[in-house]
């Protein structure tokens, strides 16, 4: 059978993630997200009413501009419940910020309620039937309860999401699945992780030095994912350490889904290990501490523009960024000028600045070696701004690499 496609964003860009498919007299919508600019970029409108929408994980680009569609068509969502329950907060998140900066609210509260209320909770294994088209929900390894779909008519087509093929401390790594077509992120196209027990070792050492001069260690971190990551990796370091921001949050609901972890123990063992701030008092005392991670990840939001203006004029304190710095961004600002955005003025960053590895996506080699494995005939290449670079590694498939707002058919 064959069936419509387009991406509505994050085809040739990293972000705003959002497809729609159309056959077999449905319209689906898998993802739609916002790029965390500012102001935010949003995915192409969609004018067709959508029947049902699937969500691989809750992470902002994908979730972001999800309560528009289901608030407005009252379609079902299919999703793990984790990442509903997480996605959830992202959604208000979003327009708590919205509102903070006096942008154009992209949707009202009530679109996320009945968004939450059209949740059709699936986990990894289930398979679940959309008129003549049967989807299967499989792990994708990239944050807790993230999934990829793989959607059945005549053959088989695979949708990865963002995906990580090797075991994180938090979550074990995406398995291939056979497939005719293969829609793959690639966010790391031509680029290589280090091997993540040296970045582990690295990034430990350099806190052990700057606790051991007398320092102070802030760790801006991704609430979703990374925090725990590093509240996982840091649990036996023996220093004070705080955590603050939508993270403990964050924390406390992949407890309560621990079918979804790698060790739910080790999280568990980690939170005891970390103190929360709940208050302004408690901040007071966390800016004292030897290690503080927390929101947000880009430096743009979150309580660590405080701990940042606190801790920035002494050269034996420390910033370890440890994820990815979107442009127009204080995270980049500061990895590229050593300066950032505070109370409206640009204010020179004076402590030692690192960066370190800790991404949740497949680099290229593992993306290649993902492809050859589920074997498709056709590979289309999503989520990323060098697709170009798999040609050579890939010139045994048939490679589509198609543009936002474009339509192409595959039969399926």
């Amino acid at each position: 059978m064959e069936m419509k496609f387009k991406f509505l964003g994050g085809a040739e860009m990293v972000g705003r993630m959002g497809m729609t498919i159309e056959g077999a007299g449905k319209t689906l919508l898998v993802e739609y997200g916002m790029s965390p600019t500012k102001p935010p970029e949003y995915p192409q409108p969609i004018s067709t009413r959508i029947d049902h929408m699937l969500l691989t994980h809750c992470h902002l680009d994908h979730c972001g501009m999800v309560p528009q569609i289901c608030g407005r068509d009252r379609c079902e969502l299919f999703t793990t419940p984790l990442s509903a329950e997480v996605g959830e907060i992202m959604m208000y998140d979003s327009l708590k910020i919205a509102k903070a900066e006096n942008y154009p609210l992209p949707y009202t509260t009530g679109d996320i309620e009945r968004t939450m209320r059209n949740v059709v909770p699936m986990t990894f294994g289930d398979t679940f039937e959309l008129g003549k088209i049967e989807v299967t929900m499989h792990h994708a390894g990239h944050v807790p309860g993230a999934a990829m779909f793989e959607f059945g008519v005549d053959t088989k087509t695979l949708y990865s999401g963002d995906i990580h093929t090797l075991r994180q401390r938090l979550v074990d790594g995406a398995r291939p699945v056979d497939c005719e077509n293969l829609f793959i992120e690639g966010t790391y196209g031509g680029r290589y992780h280090p091997e993540r027990k040296s970045v582990e070792k690295e990034f430990l050492d350099k806190v052990a030095e700057v606790v051991d001069r007398g320092g102070t260690v802030l760790i801006p971190s991704f609430a979703v994912g990374r925090t725990q990551e590093l509240m996982i990796l840091l649990k036996n370091a023996g220093y004070e350490m705080w955590v603050d921001g939508m993270g403990r949050s964050v924390t406390r609901m992949f407890l309560d889904y621990p079918e979804y972890l790698a060790d739910a123990k080790a999280l568990k063992v980690a939170k005891r290990k970390f103190n929360e701030v709940r208050n302004a008092n408690m901040r007071k005392d966390a800016g004292r501490a030897e290690v503080i991670v927390t929101t947000g990840g880009m430096l743009d939001g979150g309580p660590v523009l405080g701990y940042l203006k606190r801790l920035k004029d002494n050269p034996k304190n420390a910033v370890l960024i440890v994820g990815y710095q979107a442009e127009d961004t204080n995270g980049r600002l500061l990895m590229e000028e050593g300066c950032v955005k505070i109370d409206g003025e640009i204010q020179k960053i004076n402590c030692e600045i690192q960066k370190y590895d800790f991404s949740a996506h497949a680099d290229h080699g593992e993306i290649v070696d993902f492809v050859k494995a589920c074997n498709p005939r056709n590979v289309i290449i999503m989520h990323s701004e060098t697709r170009e670079s798999f040609l050579d590694d890939l010139a045994d498939y048939n490679v589509i690499l198609p543009n936002t707002g474009e339509t192409f058919t595959l039969d399926v």
